[in-house]
């Protein structure tokens, strides 16, 4: 836990009292800050008070003895419209801030040189942070990895002299954190996303931009117009940018050349390293990835063997086109965490014959916009509720069953690879919906497909 001393003595409120709102009551309460916390689940509230979090409702006390308001990032905080405890907040004009701030806050007052890496976007930002942590990890770095991959970033080591962190920064926690200053700021892309929670896309790029804006090394893609306008914006600001781009040569900064990475500097290039053969870094998103990867650990200083060697290790992140297992030249692939049609995409354009398991709660849009990759898929066995309409979609153009259950589909989908004789195939779980009709979230989908293709005969698990 790193406790928030920041806030010492004086008064806080708090609203939100999930994972990580519980997280960072105990940080502030462990901290010295008398703290106020409330949510509009009474069950949340009973469990705050249970591990000795002061509880009162928000609506009933004098908001102007509060040095602040820490709001948890998913409590809406202009859009739709604001919340209510937001709105008392503000008559009452106290600051409100979130978790990330309060542990930036933290760095500055014991430990502000100890390299920071906070990594937003719109697509990637998840496997960017954990090939970042990796790369740190394996160079033996005291590295922390925390944020909205899943780790409440309160919960994490105290910054000390030589700590290394790790922060994946939503554009909720964005928001919520007005002096975010990395050490090195990443900005993969941008499309639009939450809308509902910020209004226009526009809005949503102005937070983003916060998090780049305010870093020592700004790393930005530049291959939406959005974000090479932030890059522009940043640069003629005073900032150090480093470009990077999947899809186009650059003149200064890393790019992608088919697997190759390329690291450019006043417009002369050279082969950083090659991607070609790491089965985790497949596809051209994820030379995005490791282009972001690469400059930010560049910039915190770690050496290009170490950058190298930690890329080819990588092992993956869990449920993001992960291999899973291998029989022959058959690859098992995990990509559970595809709840949707685009979050499909990239594993769909990776791999050149596929098995395709899809399937569930169906999305709105379903998986028409995949059309470009149905020439990949020999076949596709169809699960859950979106079965039915995936058949349709599917028509004449892709081969299809309807698996029904998960486990059938494994087992049909490696007998069928079996008998492939056209070269390396995938069996690739990438559902393009949701889990609710049948597992409780994607994590649980993910580790029954990896269970029933252990269960297989003759399959090498890689994990």
């Amino acid at each position: 836990m790193i406790p928030v001393t920041t806030f010492k003595g004086k008064k806080v409120a708090l609203f939100g009292l999930g994972g990580s709102g519980l997280a960072t009551a105990e940080a502030l309460v462990a901290g010295g800050a008398e703290v106020t916390a409330w949510d509009d689940n009474p069950d949340s509230v009973a469990k705050a008070a249970a591990a000795g979090i002061p509880t009162a409702d928000l609506r009933h006390v004098d908001w102007r003895v509060f040095a602040a308001f820490v709001l948890s990032p998913g409590v809406p905080l202009t859009h739709p419209k604001p919340h209510w405890s937001v709105d008392l907040a503000h008559q009452a004009g106290v600051e409100i801030i979130g978790d990330v701030e309060l542990f930036v806050r933290e760095r500055r007052a014991h430990a502000p040189d100890c390299p920071f890496i906070a990594i937003t976007g719109t697509n990637g930002k998840s496997t960017t942070t954990a090939l970042i942590a990796h790369i740190l990890k394996t160079s033996g770095r005291d590295t922390q990895l925390g944020g909205n991959i899943g780790t409440a970033v309160l919960t994490l080591e105290p910054p000390q002299t030589g700590r290394f962190y790790v922060v994946e920064c939503s554009s909720y926690q964005i928001d919520l954190a007005p002096t975010l200053n990395a050490t090195a700021g990443i900005l993969l892309n941008l499309t639009p996303d939450h809308l509902d929670r910020h209004g226009t896309i526009q809005h949503y790029a102005d937070i983003k931009e916060r998090l780049v804006a305010g870093s020592g090394t700004a790393v930005i893609g530049v291959d939406d117009s959005f974000s090479s306008l932030i890059a522009d914006r940043v640069e003629r600001a005073g900032a150090k940018v480093v470009r990077i781009s999947r899809r186009q040569v650059l003149a200064d900064g890393i790019y992608a050349k088919g697997s190759a990475l390329m690291r450019a500097q006043g417009g002369s290039s050279s082969l950083f390293t090659d991607l070609a053969g790491i089965q985790t870094l497949r596809g051209g998103h994820n030379a995005q990835n490791a282009a972001a990867a690469v400059a930010a650990c560049l910039a915190v200083g770690v050496g290009e063997k170490d950058i190298v060697e930690g890329l080819r290790t990588f092992p993956g992140l869990r449920h993001r086109m992960q291999p899973v297992a291998r029989k022959g030249e058959i690859v098992f692939v995990n990509d559970s965490k595809a709840t949707n049609a685009d979050a499909a995409a990239p594993a769909l354009s990776s791999y050149d014959r596929i098995y395709w398991i899809a399937g569930g709660l169906p999305k709105e849009g379903g998986i028409a916009s995949l059309a470009p990759f149905f020439p990949k898929i020999v076949k596709a066995y169809l699960i859950g509720e979106a079965a039915p309409a995936f058949a349709a979609t599917l028509g004449e153009a892709v081969p299809y069953e309807i698996s029904g259950t998960l486990e059938r589909a494994v087992t049909h989908a490696a007998e069928d690879a079996a008998r492939d004789r056209q070269g390396p195939a995938a069996v690739m779980l990438s559902p393009a919906c949701a889990s609710f009709d049948q597992y409780k979230n994607f994590e649980v989908r993910g580790d029954a497909f990896v269970g029933h293709v252990a269960a297989l005969e003759g399959v090498t698990m890689l994990i």
